[in-house]
């Protein structure tokens, strides 16, 4: 079967359609994400993904090529480790639809494939039942809890580590 969606590299064309994803997406996104709904946020942000250690996806709908979420490999370190973080958000409209489910299986797939990663690595607050929920689905296991891991809206804030291994 088909997928739904598609993940393509996030370019600097992307701007106006992303950045009126995020302004119409921010009751959906808090507290957990603040994706850029600026032009100098999102020039940032397609920068920061095109490097060798990040990497940014845009996900679209296979049928209408509607932007439905982002995704982004971080911090790929190589050597003996071939490891990296993964965040994600889905758009408005588009969520709980099995769509960001599709996307994450296409990104690990890429991954452990293309990337030749060993471990993909997903740090969740608590209290986003729907985040946790996804990985979960999508065959990642948690692996510990981690206090005040990461600095979300100007606070630090406890996370459960999820990860999931290449077979």
């Amino acid at each position: 079967m088909a997928s739904p969606v598609r993940i393509v590299p996030i370019t600097l064309a992307d701007q106006e359609e992303f950045v009126a994803a995020a302004l119409r997406s921010r009751q959906l996104h808090h507290p957990w994400v603040s994706p850029p709904v600026g032009p100098s946020g999102f020039r940032a942000l397609v920068e920061r993904s095109q490097g060798p250690v990040n990497r940014g996806y845009l996900v679209r709908h296979a049928g209408t090529h509607e932007l439905v979420g982002f995704i982004n490999i971080s911090n790929i370190v190589r050597g003996f480790f071939q490891s990296a973080y993964l965040g994600y958000y889905a758009f408005a409209g588009h969520e709980r639809q099995g769509l960001m489910r599709a996307a994450l299986g296409l990104t690990v797939r890429t991954a452990f494939t293309e990337l030749k990663l060993h471990r993909l690595e997903a740090n969740i607050q608590p209290g986003n039942v729907a985040s946790i929920a996804l990985v979960r689905s999508c065959g990642f296991s948690k692996e510990g809890y981690s206090p005040r891991y990461l600095k979300i809206r100007g606070r630090w804030r406890d996370h459960e580590r999820w990860a999931i291994l290449a077979r």
